[in-house]
C-alpha cells in the first residue's frame, strides 16, 4: 500500500498565516501539521509516501521531513503547479503509486481515536473505502447517503440539501483502478477532478465499502484559523490529560516496526532538548522496562 499525503492549495482561508509558511507546515500545538496525516498512515501500516505541494513549498517540506530513513520510511514528493481537484494527486504520483494498491490523505485533516482505519486499511481486499463521520454541518462535504441496511446508496459533493450527516472525511484507500478511473474523469464546474467523482465511480461499480466512524473517533479540518486553534486546543487538551502524544510519527513508526529501539534511541539524541524528546525518551524507558515488542505497547 502507498501512501498520498496532499499538501497543496493557496491556503487562502489562513491568510495572513499562510504568507509566512504553507498551510500544512502551520504548527498545531506542539506539532507541524503535516506531522498528523503522516502519523495516521504509519500507525496503519504506511511506509512509503509520496507529498505534493506546490512547487514554492516542496523546499520546506523536503527540510522538514527529508527522505524519511530516518523514521524507517520512504518519501518522495512532487509538484503540483496548479490545484486541480483532489483526484489529480493519483496522476501526478501515477509512476510513485506503479501497480499497487494507494491510500491518500489530507494535509490539513487530524484524526485521533478508534481503530477504524486500522480495520480498513487490514481488511481492504481492492474496490474503495472510505468513511463516514457524522457532523452538524453537512452541506460543507462530500456526503454519503445509507439505506436501511447500512449500506452507501449515493454520495453527493457540498450538497445544498444533505440527505444524511454523514461527511467523507479526507482519507481515502483504493486498489490500482483509481490511476484508470481518474483518467477517464472530466473535470468538475469548477474545473476540478472532484474525489467524490471517483467514489461515485465505484460505488455504481458495487466496488466502494464505507466505513462509520465512531463516537469516540475525533476528525478535525484545520483549514481556518478558527478550526486551526480549535486543533490546536484539542491536541493540548489529549496530550495533557492523558500524557500521550497525538501526531507523533518517530512513534508510530517505532510501534508499526518500522524503526529498532536502538535506531529509535539514536534518533532521540539528534532531538535538540525540549518536551517532544522528553516524551519520546520516556517512551523508551517504558519499552526497556516492560521488555516487550513495540506493537504490545499500549
Amino acid at each position: 500500500m502507498k501512501g498520498i499525503i496532499l499538501a497543496g492549495g493557496a491556503g487562502s482561508r489562513l491568510f495572513p498565516l499562510t504568507l509566512v509558511a504553507s498551510k500544512q507546515l502551520q504548527p498545531v500545538y506542539d506539532k507541524p501539521m503535516v506531522y498528523y496525516p503522516l502519523t495516521t498512515l504509519v500507525e496503519s501500516g504506511v511506509r512509503e509516501f509520496c507529498l505534493i505541494s506546490t512547487p514554492h513549498d516542496l523546499p520546506r517540506f523536503r527540510q522538514l521531513l527529508g527522505d524519511g530513513k530516518a523514521w524507517g520510511l520512504s518519501i518522495e514528493y512532487r509538484e503540483q503547479a496548479k490545484p486541480e481537484g483532489i483526484a489529480q494527486a493519483f496522476l501526478i504520483a501515477e509512476s510513485f503509486i506503479g501497480k499497487d494498491d494507494v491510500t491518500l490523505i489530507l494535509g490539513d485533516n487530524i484524526f485521533y481515536g478508534g481503530d477504524g482505519f486500522s480495520e480498513a486499511f487490514s481488511e481492504f481486499r481492492g474496490g474503495a473505502s472510505i468513511f463516514g463521520y457524522h457532523v452538524n454541518d453537512p452541506e460543507r462535504y462530500g456526503v454519503v447517503e445509507f439505506d436501511g441496511e447500512g449500506r452507501a446508496i449515493s454520495i453527493e459533493e457540498k450538497p445544498k440539501q444533505p440527505k444524511s450527516n454523514y461527511a467523507v472525511p479526507g482519507l481515502y484507500i483504493y486498489d490500482n483502478n483509481v490511476i484508470n478511473i481518474t483518467k477517464a474523469l472530466k473535470p468538475s464546474a469548477r474545473g476540478e477532478l472532484e474525489i467524490t467523482a471517483v467514489n461515485v465511480e465505484y460505488l455504481n461499480r458495487g466496488e466502494l465499502r464505507v466505513h462509520r466512524l465512531n463516537r469516540g473517533f475525533a476528525w478535525l479540518d484545520a483549514g481556518t484559523s478558527s478550526s486551526l486553534h480549535e486543533a490546536s486546543a484539542y491536541v493540548q487538551t489529549i496530550e495533557k490529560r492523558q500524557g500521550i502524544k497525538i501526531g507523533c510519527p518517530e512513534e508510530a513508526a517505532f510501534r508499526s516496526g518500522f524503526l529498532s529501539l536502538s535506531e529509535l534511541e539514536s534518533l532521540i539524541n539528534k532531538i535538540p532538548k525540549c518536551e517532544y524528546r522528553d516524551y519520546l525518551q520516556e517512551m523508551v524507558a517504558e519499552a526497556k522496562r516492560l521488555k516487550i515488542e513495540p506493537s504490545a505497547l499500549l
